[in-house]
């Protein structure tokens, strides 16, 4: 039997080489299947590097770095200079500063026990594939990847290097999570049919009309844009379309709505209901539908199978500030707020909101009726909280990539909906669409750049 502690050192040495070789565009592939992770005793500090820290990676790496378990001592951004890292970079002084995940990783690899990633949708894959194989904890915004494929070799990679991974949703955390799971436990939430989930909200890309990327503006002489597409086949060139927040508008860089809000609306729902992958996805309504940006508005319906004793579930999903679903009788002419979801069961419907906000049953006469034979839940530690202790080996992580990869997958295939239109049949079995060939392409999408084909075998 092959010694543990010989295998290790001789997967660091392949790995700080393929950090290396990484960032000149050359790597190697095939490492061995080794946990690196470091086990932190209760009374030390789990050692964080934050990797985009701008925006919403800004407000993870200040709510994570403040916590007493934690000591910052890294932080990393395309654009170091740009001001909506100053608040970072104030917070945490003394942490030492880099462009390049790969050189950060290369320079303090052995110093690091966990990362934050709040970097645009389709750089989470090689940035969190390269933290887990080398052992390190990973808190991943949602969505967790852009593509269906990522998804499913990020949560491979989560088993392969025993890492604890929680992807950024903060609601399943929240009272929803707990409440949903004690009223399905307790046989309140049951046999669901029906789910219509809804996103009216205004959208950054409402209102443009596109027919291509743009052209002509000039890049910011602080910004690495080569390395700001990391995998992405398509190099594109700058534009404020694009960077800074605007990414989430294009079908190649982001998800969408269903991305950004769907992991908030739907999570608890796809979990406690043990949804899995849908059979068909339909795209019954697209406004404005573009080749590059996601549609103006959409309506599409997920059909997922029934599951055990638990019946098949239609899922509805609207976005677009003008395209709401009607209201049901049980609200009793309230009108619906601009997020939200409305849960048919057999018995009982349930509305609610978004993120931790929990469930009511409706109509109000309705749970005015059973409101004292409703069980009662507790809520534990917040999102972020959990994952700090998650990589402390104290808690298990509620969002980890097991769980958030198939709701992610969900919505890569609710995305590629959008795209194409029409109805996709899917296959759950083999993963993969059996009436469309360019919607199997998409599962993957395009191939990645030269230099980054080897963060697909780790």
């Amino acid at each position: 039997m092959q010694d543990r502690t010989a295998v290790s050192t001789a997967f660091r040495m392949k790995r700080r080489h393929f950090i290396k070789a990484a960032a000149a565009g050359s790597v190697l592939a095939g490492l061995p299947a080794v946990s690196l992770a470091r086990s932190v005793s209760a009374n030390e500090k789990v050692n964080l590097a934050c990797i985009g820290i701008g925006n919403q990676g800004g407000g993870i790496a200040r709510t994570i770095g403040r916590s007493d378990l934690v000591n910052v001592v890294a932080l990393c951004d395309v654009d170091l200079e740009h001001s909506r890292t100053n608040a970072v970079k104030e917070a945490f002084s003394g942490a030492d500063q880099f462009q390049d995940f790969r050189k950060m990783f290369d320079q303090m690899g052995d110093q690091i026990d966990a990362v934050t990633i709040g970097t645009p949708d389709h750089s989470h894959f090689p940035i969190g594939m390269l933290a887990m194989s080398m052992g390190k904890h990973i808190y991943v915004e949602k969505p967790m990847a852009n593509t269906f494929q990522e998804s499913e070799l990020m949560m491979a990679a989560e088993k392969k290097y025993k890492v604890a991974a929680q992807v950024g949703n903060q609601g399943h955390s929240g009272g929803n999570y707990h409440q949903f799971k004690a009223w399905k436990e307790a046989g309140v939430i049951k046999d669901v049919t029906k789910i219509v989930a809804f996103m009216n909200s205004p959208r950054r890309w409402h209102g443009w009309t596109v027919d291509g990327y743009p052209t002509g503006e000039e890049k910011p002489d602080t910004l690495d844009w080569d390395l700001w597409h990391t995998t992405s086949a398509e190099s594109v060139p700058f534009s404020g379309r694009l960077h800074p927040g605007n990414w989430r508008s294009w079908y190649r860089f982001g998800n969408g709505a269903f991305g950004d809000w769907g992991p908030h609306i739907l999570d608890t729902a796809h979990r406690f209901l043990e949804l899995g992958l849908p059979t068909e996805i339909q795209a019954i309504k697209r406004d404005g539908p573009n080749a590059y940006i996601f549609p103006q508005a959409s309506t599409i319906k997920f059909t997922f199978p029934a599951r055990g004793d638990m019946p098949p579930v239609e899922v509805f999903w609207y976005d677009g500030t003008a395209n709401k679903p009607e209201a049901p009788p049980e609200l009793e002419g309230r009108s619906l707020q601009a997020q939200g979801k409305l849960i048919f069961g057999k018995d009982l419907t349930f509305y609610g909101g978004t993120h931790g906000a929990i469930l009511r049953i409706v109509p109000e006469s309705k749970l005015r009726e059973i409101h004292a034979d409703l069980p009662e839940f507790e809520v534990g530690s917040s999102h972020h909280q959990n994952f700090i202790l998650g990589a402390k080996g104290e808690e298990q992580t509620r969002s980890s990539l097991d769980v958030a990869g198939l709701l992610s997958q969900v919505f890569n295939l609710g995305t590629i909906a959008q795209e194409l239109g029409g109805t996709l049949k899917f296959d759950p079995a083999t993963k993969r669409f059996t009436n469309n060939d360019q919607a199997n392409e998409l599962l993957a999408g395009p191939p990645p750049r030269k230099g980054w084909e080897d963060y697909y075998k780790l």
